[in-house]
């Protein structure tokens, strides 16, 4: 692709399907640190420390886990979003006992508390209608919260951490917002790529040069924020047409559409974080993607109209494995 087309296709990224996209110099105050003293004003690091009520997110860790919630107590929270597979599940789709599969890839629950919507298609603004949906989907738990606080109801100790961590007790609101708490609390700072945004380590020359590339190609422009994305919508198929080249079109690949209905909005995804990307591989919504290596190449092409070569993508692909950060201070 020729220069000038390559600057229309940035330009195109940075300035369109933007919503309530955090800009860097309040990201960079939200991350205790001046902007000056970081290394790249676009993308921050995510603050090491958290102010949650510790009572609620001990709560929520065990419920988190406890099958018991689901409607059939088949399924736990943890059976998509597995802490170990980089709060994914290392699937294309889920397909979990006695339900249908799952229409698309599920994301990674580690650093939602960042994400300024949540499910590809941007659906809910907030974690609790996340969980509701969740909740009741015939794919997920299929159940309700008034079961879920029946099955765990005769459990003494489960009444005895709720009755500290809230006055009312057991409920379903009070259920709903341990969860919340928890998922709040799955943060993964300190990445080396943060440590190097603080002038506390380096990058190989390897991943400095796939780092460089990832600015100067345009990628940086819909993946920067604390969350490297998470933050904005973006067409799937701006310079070309992902999905006539890769045929059999499905309901969920209308993306944001499917939650308007606005024919603006067709193929229009949630950009996703790129924080711990090398541990929730496939990827896409589709799952399409086997590779981080496939996905920098396919993201290339049919966002930015640029076809890389291998070390190419190797390189940025390199920068990308450096943003895998630790959970309670331990590598993922």
């Amino acid at each position: 692709m020729k220069l000038g087309g390559l600057i229309a296709a940035t330009l195109w990224c940075a300035g369109c399907g933007i919503v309530d996209a955090q800009q860097p110099a309040q990201a960079a105050s939200s991350a205790g640190l001046p902007v000056g003293e970081l290394r790249g004003a676009a993308i921050v690091p995510l603050p090491r420390g958290q102010q949650l009520d510790t009572r609620k997110v001990a709560v929520g860790e065990r419920l988190y886990t406890d099958t018991r919630l689901s409607g059939d107590g088949l399924v736990s929270c943890q059976s998509c979003h597995a802490l170990g597979k980089g709060g994914a599940n290392g699937e294309s789709r889920s397909n979990l006992p006695g339900r249908p599969p799952v229409p698309v890839n599920v994301p990674s629950v580690f650093n939602v508390a960042y994400d300024f919507r949540y499910a590809w298609n941007g659906r809910y603004e907030r974690l609790e209608d996340q969980l509701d949906f969740a909740m009741t989907a015939a794919a997920a738990m299929a159940g309700t919260w008034a079961r879920a606080v029946q099955a765990v109801a005769p459990d003494s100790s489960y009444m005895a951490a709720f009755a500290d961590a809230y006055p009312e007790g057991l409920t379903e609101r009070s259920m709903r917002d341990a969860l919340v708490a928890y998922c709040r609390s799955l943060t993964t700072p300190d990445s080396r790529f943060d440590q190097y945004l603080r002038g506390e380590g380096t990058l190989g020359e390897h991943e400095q040069r796939g780092y460089e590339a990832f600015r100067a190609y345009g990628c940086i422009s819909c993946h920067q924020g604390q969350n490297v994305g998470g933050n904005m919508y973006q067409r799937f198929g701006v310079m070309f047409d992902y999905f006539a080249d890769r045929g059999d079109l499905r309901p969920a690949d209308l993306g944001r559409y499917n939650a308007t209905h606005l024919e603006r909005d067709r193929y229009m995804f949630r950009v996703p974080s790129l924080r711990n990307v090398e541990k929730t591989a496939p990827y896409f919504h589709d799952g399409s993607a086997k590779t981080l290596e496939e996905a920098v190449t396919t993201m290339a092409r049919y966002q930015l109209g640029r076809e890389l070569t291998a070390p190419q993508a190797s390189e940025i692909a390199a920068f990308l494995r450096t943003l895998t950060g630790k959970y309670r201070g331990e590598p993922l």
